[in-house]
Formats: structure tokens, sequence, C-alpha cells
């Protein structure tokens, strides 16, 4: 179960982090 969520939240992060994180930092 752990390396199942580590793996998809590397994933997500790498793409919202790079996309929502000057928009989120604005608003």
């Amino acid at each position: 179960m752990s390396s199942v969520v580590k793996k998809r939240r590397r994933k997500m992060r790498k793409h919202k982090h790079k996309k929502y994180g000057k928009r989120m930092k604005k608003k």
C-alpha cells in the first residue's frame, strides 16, 4: 500500500506542482 501511494503522489506532485505552483501562489 505504501509503495503505490508514494509512486502515485510523486507523479501527481510533479505534474500539479509546476502548473499550479505559480497560480496558487498568486491567488
